[in-house]
């Protein structure tokens, strides 16, 4: 069939048409492997922990990178903010003279710290309780920068609590002496 298109495009728009036929073919193609990789991921990570899942702005996707981030041995978190500062979520202090401030430690995990900012970005779309403590944190006069830091570190507590409290598989192998 593509021997006929190809014999086909002779002119310019023949040869547009076929080009995006061919384009979108592929793309139908790489959503659906997208589509069935995202249902992969989802039942994975709700057979680990679904309550994770349950919590709003949490998918997927963000959930195995905060989960990545914890490892397979969770309780080496000893506390949230540890676990805060493992994926780059803890406040540091950047004061100066007599301006107090803070700011989101720049180290650590990345992909966890970008799952926690996409999850705070969706829980502000369409989630009031969200949006109210984001203008909570405004009014009390932080920056929308700093209210998104707390904000972040606020999931990152929410999170850890959820990760901590999941029970851990027990290996079914035995050792014998």
């Amino acid at each position: 069939m593509r021997a006929a298109s190809r014999e086909r495009a002779h002119d310019a728009t023949s040869a547009a048409t076929w080009t995006l036929r061919l384009l979108a073919c592929r793309i139908l193609e790489l959503t659906g492997e997208i589509d069935e990789l995202n249902q992969q991921l989802a039942r994975a990570v709700n057979r680990h922990t679904a309550k994770l899942l349950a919590r709003p702005g949490v998918g997927p996707d963000c959930a195995a990178a905060l989960l990545i981030t914890a490892g397979d041995n969770p309780e080496r978190l000893g506390s949230e903010a540890s676990s805060a500062a493992l994926s780059g979520a803890s406040p540091v202090q950047v004061s100066s003279g007599k301006t107090v401030r803070l700011r989101l430690n720049r180290g650590g995990d990345r992909q966890a710290n970008a799952a926690r900012y996409r999850i705070a970005l969706s829980r502000l779309g369409w989630d009031p309780q969200t949006r109210a403590y984001l203008a909570r944190r405004i009014a009390q006069g932080k920056t929308r920068r700093e209210a998104l830091r707390c904000l972040k570190r606020y999931i990152a507590r929410e999170i850890y609590q959820i990760i901590i409290t999941q029970p851990t598989p027990h290996s079914t192998a035995t050792c014998h002496p």
